[in-house]
């Protein structure tokens, strides 16, 4: 289980089932997570996806790292780490860096 502390500085639990997985918090309607999703799929990358319109713990990961918004898609890696709204290129190079021990400490990078 991941902990990661919300805009009020209270730790936020988030069930982690797979945790080499890449998870991709979207919506149902939202036109960049379907983008991205194809491409990860294009590029073999396994992920799973939540979507925080049905899942409350989830959304409010995301308000989390996104200074309280819910901006998807949001994806959370293995370390903890959080990319919004990122191309494929900035998912392949944050996979490389984990990868090759250099993952990001912040929290979230905006990456689009």
């Amino acid at each position: 289980m991941s902990r990661r502390p919300d805009r009020r500085g209270a730790q936020l639990a988030i069930p982690r089932e797979d945790s080499g997985v890449l998870t991709m918090y979207s919506t149902s309607w939202c036109g960049y997570c379907h983008r991205l999703k194809s491409q990860l799929e294009r590029e073999g990358i396994e992920y799973r996806v939540v979507d925080i319109e049905a899942d409350e713990q989830a959304a409010a990961y995301v308000m989390s790292v996104n200074g309280g918004n819910q901006t998807v898609p949001t994806l959370e890696f293995s370390d903890g780490s959080a990319l919004t709204n990122p191309s494929i290129v900035a998912v392949k190079q944050h996979l490389a860096d984990l990868a090759a021990g250099l993952g990001r400490q912040d929290d979230a990078v905006s990456a689009g």
